[in-house]
């Protein structure tokens, strides 16, 4: 197994458990229709399945109505070129073949699954795939070797009806074109003048400048270099069919000669590959894609150091203009299946490179240009590319290639109205996925937060103080004694000293005595005294840590792993002031939706003011997290019936709030189907929701927290939370036992929490 890079956020360990535990793998199967009753079964197996096989009998083609291959891709692989390591075996594969079809679901809301063919032989795989493969919409090779993947690709495209796509090949074909046609642009040049240099002959080099000859690139201007030297005309050694089909006439026979006045460089060969000196020797403004990974064949700094007017991409996430293929192969085949194509042409290659290529001269939205560390990105030399967390991706490609899908005829099912179906694309987009991309993409904007991890002795917290440095979301505290961290650190195979992790010993800490004098003056009529409060804050890290967040030495903390909640906020409250209504507000992601629950951890039975006070704040903070809340006050009564003491605090809520004039809708009381079913509310004309409820406020804290935390041991939704709104400072609490990724996950609420603070 290669060792872990510098830029990973993960030890071995950590990436073992994570496919192991809670159940292996990164794929389940859920049913699309309800399967409660006898009579839901009879409907989906038998007797009711006879009624749609009959009609596929008779058409075929209806499979794409009456089941899931519409939106199903098959990703498929016999596991000869499993990344950078090489043929060990198609089961070997299975690990990334599943994690492609979580991207496909992540990013495009396409539905993927894994097929592991074993065998070497291109025509036995031939024989498997074309026999299965009408299964499905579409189906995405990956991690096939060079040749044999160009005739494996081309036999299925052949025999088969449906889009058959290698990603390795054309995925960095598409993202690289979509590059070359905006640098070419900034340089002040034309595709069909530019001498283009190919380094690196492979199944993804030779489809590149393949798909960049199509979009204008001329075969006289192009020079491939292999492991050999120069692909010329006239070549016999190492040379087949497919090189050859790119062979050129040229005295050129090494790469350094092929470089001199070159416009653009292609590497998709190795590290060290391209040299300085050779970068010295091109045209003006050289455009060069260095696109090994990890390891690029030639690094940005070393370029700028000999060409400071060059343009330069490269396949990693830390430099500009990154060449990633999930910009592409999600989004290509979400175009492609909501017309049904029965291929991936180069039209629709090209079609998805220029819509990338334009994506990237738009606007950018904050929220992209806070995950390049606040930069506004604007069209330019380092930005030729957008970013894959872009959420405008999903509904602004797929367009682009359905429309060139029915130009060519390949569409089964043309679109009639694109904008309704942009629109359509828009809500396919994961709204968790898109509300933690937010959350992490501002806390990077402003990385120098500093924020406190109160048990920093115990290992999960050791080891998400490290994840969280590694992403690079702010800088963690630890608090506790140095050496233990360390043994417990090592132990764990994390290296600190390379990060500048602080860590932070309140014993022996020098602010002692000034986070003594301030918290026993807070105190001493409360009947603590002084040496109390000195044991407080020497031996309770809790103490310590929230006095450091009242002091200003840090911006945030995060706590909760070794003792419960309610222990925790009481010391922490002893420390740090309430500032306005101070709540727990539970996220729920499930089934498209994203909820706000509250108050699941402060208000054991709210009054009406206090539930009041509750809805104001939980609609500020989620106005906060970029949504428009839309207030619910549920209850098991609807509008008064039946009366009840709980329905009637509801009911004196909203009179109250009717009489404060807040700026956000609200209703209640209510059962959660009215809230989150505008059929159910038809039938009450005074409702005053105009869409679906997102913040959902409880009559008490029993009712909030059991039903989100059912939620979630039932594997229904995702729940983030409880997040701890209200204080002069901000303070995350975890669950006791929390796991890596909860903590991450708290901590960077706490330094978003704390950006929008200093906002205010």
């Amino acid at each position: 197994m290669p060792e872990l890079t510098d830029k990973q956020t993960f030890t071995e360990q950590e990436a073992l458990d994570f496919h192991r535990l809670p159940r292996p793998g990164k794929l389940s199967v859920a049913p699309s229709k309800p399967m409660a009753t006898q009579r839901d079964l009879s409907l989906a197996y038998s007797p009711g399945v006879a009624v749609p096989v009959r009609e596929i009998a008779r058409d075929p083609d209806l499979a794409y109505e009456y089941t899931s291959k519409g939106n199903t891709v098959a990703v498929i692989s016999n596991g000869t070129a499993i990344l950078g390591l090489g043929n060990l075996g198609a089961m070997a594969s299975k690990p990334v073949m599943e994690g492609k079809s979580v991207l496909f679901k992540r990013f495009a809301d396409v539905d993927s699954i894994d097929v592991e063919v074993e065998t070497l032989d291109p025509d036995e795989f031939i024989t498997v795939v074309k026999n299965i493969g009408a299964t499905w919409g579409g189906i995405n090779l990956e991690d096939i070797k060079s040749p044999e993947c160009f005739v494996i690709e081309s036999e299925l495209q052949d025999k088969l009806d449906i889009p058959v796509f290698h990603d390795d090949q054309h995925g960095t074909a598409i993202i690289a074109s979509a590059g070359l046609i905006n640098a070419v642009e900034i340089a002040g040049k034309s595709l069909a003048d530019i001498r283009v240099v190919l380094v690196g002959a492979g199944a993804a080099g030779l489809s590149t400048i393949g798909l960049m000859k199509a979009m204008g690139v001329r075969q006289e201007n192009t020079t491939i270099i292999d492991r050999d030297g120069v692909v010329y005309v006239g070549r016999e050694s190492g040379m087949d069919q497919w090189k050859a089909a790119h062979a050129t006439v040229t005295e050129h026979r090494t790469l350094k000669e092929a470089m001199v006045g070159a416009d653009v460089v292609i590497g998709l060969a190795a590290k060290g590959a391209i040299t300085a000196d050779m970068v010295a020797t091109m045209a003006p403004n050289p455009i060069i894609f260095a696109m090994a990974n990890p390891d690029p064949e030639i690094t940005p700094e070393e370029v700028a150091a000999v060409r400071p007017d060059a343009i330069i991409a490269t396949g990693r996430s830390d430099y500009a203009n990154q060449v990633n293929n999930v910009l592409g192969f999600p989004y290509i085949f979400r175009g492609a299946l909501d017309v049904r194509a029965r291929r991936v042409n180069h039209e629709m290659k090209i079609a998805c490179a220029r819509a990338l290529a334009q994506l990237a001269r738009e606007d950018v939205p904050d929220e992209v240009a806070a995950a390049y560390r606040g930069r506004k990105l604007k069209f330019g030399r380092d930005y030729i590319i957008p970013t894959p967390f872009d959420p405008r991706l999903i509904w602004y490609v797929p367009p682009f290639v359905a429309q060139a899908a029915m130009d060519t005829g390949v569409a089964r099912r043309p679109i009639e109205d694109m904008d309704a179906y942009r629109a359509e694309l828009r809500q396919r987009l994961d709204p968790s996925a898109a509300l933690m991309q937010k959350i992490s993409s501002a806390v990077r904007a402003a990385p120098n937060r500093r924020v406190v991890f109160a048990e920093g002795e115990e290992t999960s917290v050791i080891r998400a103080a490290w994840a969280f440095k590694q992403q690079e979301l702010g800088t963690p505290i630890l608090v506790g004694r140095e050496d233990l961290i360390r043994q417990n650190a090592a132990e764990a195979g994390l290296r600190f000293d390379e990060l500048g992790i602080e860590i932070v010993n309140a014993r022996v800490s020098d602010r002692n005595s000034v986070y003594t004098d301030a918290l026993y003056e807070r105190l001493w009529r409360r009947g603590y005294l002084r040496r109390d409060v000195q044991r407080m804050i020497n031996q309770d890290r809790n103490y310590f840590g929230a006095a450091m967040l009242a002091h200003g030495d840090a911006d945030a903390m995060v706590t909760g792993v070794t003792r419960n909640f309610n222990m925790a906020l009481r010391e922490v409250l002893r420390v740090i002031d309430v500032k306005g209504t101070l709540i727990g507000l539970s996220v729920l992601m499930a089934k498209g939706r994203t909820l706000f629950v509250a108050d699941t951890s402060i208000h054991e039975l709210p009054s009406a003011e206090e539930l009041a006070d509750i809805a104001v704040q939980a609609a500020r903070t989620v106005r906060q997290l970029g949504r428009t809340p839309r207030v619910a006050f549920l209850s098991y009564s609807v509008f008064g019936n039946p009366p009840g003491d709980r329905g009637e605090k509801v009911r004196e809520a909203i009179r109250i709030l009717d009489q404060r004039g807040v700026d956000f809708e609200y209703e209640g009381e209510m059962p959660p189907e009215l809230a989150l079913d505008a059929d159910a509310r038809s039938a009450y004309p005074f409702m005053r929701l105009t869409r679906d409820a997102n913040v959902l406020v409880m009559p008490a804290v029993h009712s909030a927290a059991i039903s989100t935390q059912l939620a979630r041991v039932l594997g229904s939704a995702t729940l983030i939370g409880p997040l701890l709104v209200g204080l002069e400072k901000s303070v995350q609490i975890v669950p006791l036992g929390a796991s890596v990724s909860h903590i991450i996950t708290a901590a960077s609420f706490a330094a978003y929490e704390e950006g929008l603070d200093e906002e205010a």
